[in-house]
């Protein structure tokens, strides 16, 4: 019996994590692949530090929508009540509209694992 009981439960982790990825899990967050995914599609318009096409990304994590005083957002930004968190910011690189209509970033990125290295990534970078 107990040798039974042994052979059964060396298939539980691995049936248990096939489980979790058929039904879709998390992906999972990787800060430096993050870093990597966002010097190759956001720095055309996005900086960590200066201001290009869209706002500096350093501390966006945690930072209300349309709130940096330096960049020039749209009113709906402006307007906005969003604050940048795990889940914001993953919806927002999915589809922007989706987060705050009459935006004006044109990006989307529908990678669900590109889009968490990103977040966290960002979030890694959060009041640095």
């Amino acid at each position: 019996m107990q040798t039974n009981l042994n052979r059964h439960t060396f298939w539980i982790l691995p049936a248990a994590m096939l489980l979790a990825a058929a039904l879709g899990a998390a992906p999972a967050k990787d800060a430096v692949r993050g870093r990597e995914t966002f010097e190759k599609r956001c720095t055309g318009c996005h900086a960590l530090d200066s201001i290009k096409a869209g706002p500096p990304l350093r501390n966006v994590y945690g930072r209300k929508a349309g709130k940096d005083a330096k960049f020039a957002y749209s009113d709906a930004l402006r307007g906005s009540t969003v604050i940048w968190d795990e889940a914001t910011l993953d919806r927002w690189l999915a589809d922007t509209d989706s987060v705050v209509p009459d935006n004006e970033m044109p990006f989307r990125l529908g990678d669900p694992a590109d889009r968490a290295n990103i977040v966290a990534y960002l979030r890694q970078l959060a009041h640095k």
